[in-house]
This record gives C-alpha cells, structure tokens and sequence, in this order.
C-alpha cells in the first residue's frame, strides 16, 4: 500500500472515503478516464450526477436518439450539439424553444461557443456543468453518482435506478420501434438458506449470483438491478422474445450449475424466471414490468426452478 492510499480517510460510521489527489489519478488512468465529460448538476429526478464522456459530436435533447438525452418538458427533441473543433470543445444551440446558455449568456441560433472548465450549460432548465480533459472533479463525479445508483451489496444497480430507467427504455423501444425484453427473477427458497446457513451465508450467495449474472450473462447494453431482496431484473434492449427466452434458460441453468459455498458447505441454489417483451401497444413500464413479475410468480407456483413467458 502507498503513502496515498493511507492517506485516504475512512468514516468507518458513513462508510465514506474521501482519496488524495494522487489516489484518483491513478485510479482515473487505470479506469482510461481523461476525456471531456458533460455532468448533470439541476435536473429531473434520477439525473442529478449523470455524466457523459463527450467523443466526436453529441446531441443534447429529449428525443431517445440523442447521445445526450434528457427526459424534461423544458428540453427541445435536438436542443444543442456538442463537437470537437481541434482541441477545443464547443456547443451550439440548434434552435431551441427555451435557449441554450453559458454561464448565463444566451447562445444565438447555431453560433458555437466554445467550452472551458467548469462551465455551466443550461438547456432549458437543466443545468449541466463541464469539465475539462484529464479533470479529477469528473472521475469523483462518476464515483459518488454509481455509489448512489448501485446496491450496496451486489454490486447491482439499485430499484431507484431501475424505476428511473423503465419508462426510459420502454420510451426509447416504443419510438424506435425496437424490440425490448424484460427478465425477472428470484432466489428459490432464499428464507430457507437464511435460516439453514445463516444471513451471512444468504449475503454470500446473492453476491455470487450478482457476480455470476454481472460477468457471464449481461451484455453490453443490458441493464442489471436488484429489485428488492432475493429478486433481480434484467432489461434487454432491442431484444426480441426468441433470444429474450434464450438468456432466461441461460440464467436458470447458470445458476443451478454454479457452485455456492460458505464456510465449506456447498449451498443448493435455484431460480424461478419470468420473462415478457413489449407489445406494440404497449407504452407504460410499470404495465410492462407486471407482466414478468406475474410470470415469474406462475414459474414459483409451478414448481419453482423454471422459466415462464408471459403471453
């Protein structure tokens, strides 16, 4: 361990640690971190923190097709362009109902204005701040906003982030009229492993079903959240049901072949699935989502330890 990494300061109540300039340097050319970034200081619930590491050309609006989208009334479809030009970064309104504004100075129609470090953007009445190449404001940034939208015990992300990225990807799936799938599913019996085994041993386990799902079976543009408990959601976009059924067999043969042990006892575990794509006419997450569930509560009535598709 380095100077720097004891320097780090350790609440051990608030289990927050505050690292040293040196520390994030490091952990920030480890992790290819450097690139411009575009943070959300003032908008809608479940944005506040997001960021975006700016590369070629980005689009900041409402429409799902934006590199940059922002899921607010205030906010045009195609608000503002970011771009390269060279080494600097500029931004242009592209026309906007409610303007786009730099530290307060409203930008005309198309005229770019370039960006410098720490500058406020204001898009409506989102309010981003941006932050340069190489900035270490960013990477803490990214780090305090994946602690916020992640369960503090697998690793997941946590059911507000999957509340606030629902009615987003069924958004995105109902206007580009792409596929979009959703798999639910939960430990079998999981009372009975805490009562066998101990909560020690039922926090082991949905460790290792996290890690086992996180590294094996999500995609590049999957989404992986703990619900609540011993259930978990997977959100697979563009996905149709054939492949959607494929993953879910996947996941409840992974999961019984895969080795669960604590404290040298092997632990059995399973998982019920339930599985549902969107209909066409279907544009409410929450109708959606109920779907797999109820499919996933007939896979445990039916014996558990199996997958069930919801019609």
């Amino acid at each position: 361990m380095t100077n720097d990494d004891q320097n780090e300061i350790t609440d051990r109540t608030e289990k927050t640690v505050v690292a040293s300039e040196t520390t994030l340097n490091r952990k920030m050319a480890n992790n290819g971190a450097g690139s411009p970034v575009m943070v959300v200081l003032i908008g809608p619930s479940g944005y506040q923190g997001k960021q975006w590491s700016l590369q070629d050309s980005f689009v900041v609006g409402r429409a799902v097709e934006s590199q940059i989208f922002i899921d607010d009334g205030s906010v045009s479809r195609s608000h503002a362009k970011i771009e390269f030009r060279g080494a600097e970064v500029i931004i242009m309104d592209l026309g906007s109902t409610n303007k786009t504004s730099v530290n307060g100075h409203v930008l005309a129609p198309l005229a770019p204005q370039i960006l410098k470090n720490n500058d406020q953007v204001k898009t409506g009445n989102v309010v981003f701040k941006f932050l340069d190449k190489g900035n270490i404001e960013a990477y803490a940034q990214k780090e305090l906003f994946e602690k916020a939208t992640r369960d503090a015990l697998t690793g997941a992300y946590s059911k507000g982030a999957l509340i606030e990225r629902g009615p987003e990807v069924i958004k995105r799936s109902e206007t580009l009229n792409e596929p979009l799938s959703v798999i639910v599913f939960d430990i079998d019996h999981f009372k009975k492993v805490n009562d066998t085994y101990g909560h020690a041993a039922g926090d082991m386990v949905l460790k290792e079903l996290s890690r086992i799902i996180s590294t094996k079976l999500v995609r590049a543009n999957d989404f992986f959240a703990r619900y609540g408990g011993e259930e978990f959601v997977l959100i697979l976009s563009g996905t149709p049901v054939s492949a959607a059924i494929d993953i879910a067999e996947r996941i409840r043969k992974t999961i019984q072949e895969s080795e669960f042990n604590f404290e040298s006892k092997k632990i059995p575990v399973t998982v019920s699935v339930g599985c549902a794509s969107r209909k066409n006419e279907e544009t409410s997450w929450d109708v959606f989502f109920e779907r797999a569930d109820k499919a996933l509560y007939s896979s445990k009535q039916n014996g558990r330890n199996r997958v069930t598709i919801s019609s």
